[in-house]
């Protein structure tokens, strides 16, 4: 006598069920894509060192549903003057606070520091730094103080000024490219002394 093992046929997919896990896959993708999470790749070199022209990076849509914006944390955002335009920035000055720039000094105001605090910014290369210019801006009450990490070369709050909630998209979450830079929540800096 023989032994065979004979395994049950599955039966073909139809093509009204292919179309149908297909119309799923593309409706889940499109919802985390509008709600959830979303690509950015960088332009430019405002952000440098921490990111560079043509990093890949995730940004998390729905973390300041739940949470306000952290100083230090790296956010992409609509330019106010030109929703056409995203930008991805360093959170330096949160909702009520003033902030001072005297040459590359960044000083906060704040309710805990009513004669302010220098901000410790490690993450500013030395050369990027800039000299000589003096802003203070008091930011309202639903308004962020942003900037870039290379101070030469960027277009941020010291230029146009507050930059509103409703304006950001999210904060940078994942970096997937380069390959040897993957990181989760890159760019990042807490700051001490607050």
């Amino acid at each position: 006598m023989k032994d065979t093992i004979s395994s049950p046929e599955t039966p073909p997919a139809s093509s009204s069920s292919i179309f149908g896990y297909t119309v799923v896959a593309l409706g889940l993708a499109l919802f985390i894509r509008l709600f959830i999470a979303a690509p950015y790749i960088v332009e430019g070199s405002s952000m440098e060192p921490a990111f560079a022209g043509w990093d890949y990076l995730i940004i998390d849509k729905i973390v300041y549903e739940i949470k306000k914006p952290a100083r230090g944390e790296v956010i992409v955002f609509t330019l106010p003057q030109d929703a056409s335009r995203s930008l991805i920035k360093r959170v330096i000055g949160l909702p009520g606070e003033t902030v001072r720039i005297s040459d590359s000094t960044v000083t906060i105001v704040n309710a805990s520091h009513p004669d302010g605090f220098a901000l410790e910014e490690p993450y500013i290369d030395p050369k990027n730094a800039t000299g000589g210019e003096s802003v203070e801006r008091t930011l309202g009450p639903d308004e962020y103080f942003v900037m870039g990490d290379n101070r030469r070369v960027s277009s941020d709050s010291r230029i146009w000024g507050g930059l509103p909630k409703a304006d950001i998209s999210g904060r940078v979450d994942i970096r997937l490219f380069p390959f040897n830079m993957i990181d989760v929540v890159p760019g990042r800096f807490t700051y001490s002394g607050e």
